[in-house]
């Protein structure tokens, strides 16, 4: 199973940008749809972006929630996907992870392991 190492969390402030990234250096990613999810405290996990295989399509799709603030992007030469963030809300703080996922309609469900994730925290 794919494992990931996410990192580029911190504390913004609200409006403010910040740039997830995940990287699985032991594994090529080109044929692996790759979301991230989210889990604030006392909620459950929540994917928010997907973006697909590069051997399908390589399309995104995000959660309305996120829709027109988050981009997605891969690199798969360096087996590794973004997650770009702007205009932060508080509602966005969250432990943020990335998974392999099957992202045929939306965020179908995830399969692989769970990294350490990266905390993002949105206050002012």
């Amino acid at each position: 199973q794919v494992q990931f190492v996410e990192s580029g969390g911190g504390l913004v402030q609200p409006g403010g940008s910040l740039r997830l990234s995940c990287t699985a250096s032991e594994y090529t990613l080109n044929d692996y749809a790759i979301a991230w999810f989210r889990q604030a405290p006392g909620k459950e996990r929540e994917g928010v972006s997907c973006i697909r295989s590069s051997f399908g399509d390589g399309s995104a799709y995000y959660e309305d929630s996120v829709k027109g603030r988050f981009t997605i992007s891969r690199d798969d030469a360096k087996s590794t996907v973004y997650l770009q963030m702007n205009s932060l809300k508080p509602e966005d703080s969250a432990v943020y992870y990335c998974v392999t996922a099957a992202c045929v309609i939306g965020i179908d469900y995830s399969f692989g392991s769970w990294g350490q994730g990266t905390q993002v925290t949105v206050s002012s």
